[in-house]
């Protein structure tokens, strides 16, 4: 398995003063996934957690759903020219019966740690439609435990304190228990490794939890959160229109701009439990959406 983080030499400059240190980077490296030994994927990553970033990913793109659908995940050896193992190259197997997806140039897999799903063909074709009716989900989450959920995943972010380079996700139940955190380069990485986790432990739908975000919301990460049968999601940042637009279609409650006892609410906010009544929207907000200020 490959290293997390690595060491190196910077030059530190504060207040006109130049100083030589020692400082943490975390590292980033192509994962390449295949399936049934076809290539499918080539994502940038943090090395760690990849069989659930792999199991993930496949659930996210509407291949699998349940953990007996994946037979087995290795790492293939070999897979440079000296014949060494760069644990860089993982091999899904499907269990038979499970249609395989289409690959084609249209709708190729490739992916990097800034976009998330690129390449798509249109925006219909990342529009997967999920398998778990998430609307009819009757999760409800108070306004005060949503609010706290990002000091709880920042105090849980490991890597995050030696480089302060990582996102993160967190799988939280809706009393504000921490179920399972992943970090990555990449924000779809680090939710792909979260859905993946959930998948091979058999908890998928993942009924009644919360998805908070330490960046922002986009759509894609959304369209993970569907396909994983999430029906709150919650974002430290701001999220995209096309975010608030498949939220709604989803019915998926999604929070952004998460700080201190402040939150801005987009979508589902009948799951939202408020300790005062709603009040109507002032004439100077006209009940625009804000823009977290």
């Amino acid at each position: 398995m490959g290293r997390v983080t690595v060491r190196g030499k910077v030059l530190r400059i504060k207040d006109g003063t130049a100083t030589e240190r020692v400082d943490t980077f975390v590292v980033e490296e192509p994962l390449e996934i295949r399936l049934d030994g076809e290539p499918l994927s080539i994502t940038m990553r943090t090395p760690g957690d990849d069989f659930d970033l792999a199991a993930g990913f496949l659930v996210s793109e509407g291949v699998v759903s349940r953990a007996e659908e994946i037979t087995a995940i290795r790492y293939c050896a070999g897979a440079t020219e000296d014949g060494s193992n760069t644990y860089n190259v993982l091999d899904v197997s499907l269990a038979p019966g499970v249609p395989r997806p289409d690959t084609s140039l249209e709708r190729n897999f490739y992916t990097t740690s800034s976009c998330g799903l690129c390449g798509k063909a249109s925006l219909d074709a990342v529009r997967t439609q999920a398998r778990w009716r998430v609307a009819e989900d009757g999760a409800r989450i108070g306004a005060d435990t949503l609010t706290a959920l990002p000091d709880r995943l920042r105090e849980a972010q490991r890597v995050f304190d030696r480089t302060g380079g990582l996102h993160a996700a967190g799988l939280f139940t809706a009393d504000g228990e921490l179920l399972a955190l992943r970090e990555d380069v990449g924000r779809h990485n680090a939710v792909d490794k979260l859905v993946g986790w959930a998948l091979r432990s058999g908890r998928l739908p993942l009924e009644g939890t919360v998805l908070m975000l330490s960046g922002r919301a986009s759509f894609e990460l959304v369209q993970k959160a569907w396909m994983a049968g999430v029906p709150m999601m919650a974002a430290v940042s701001a999220p995209s229109s096309l975010a608030v637009d498949l939220a709604e279609e989803a019915g998926i409650t999604l929070a952004g701009f998460l700080r201190g006892t402040s939150m801005n609410v987009y979508a589902g906010r009948h799951r939202i439990l408020l300790k005062k009544a709603l009040s109507a929207p002032s004439a100077a907000t006209g009940g625009v959406r804000s823009s977290g200020q």
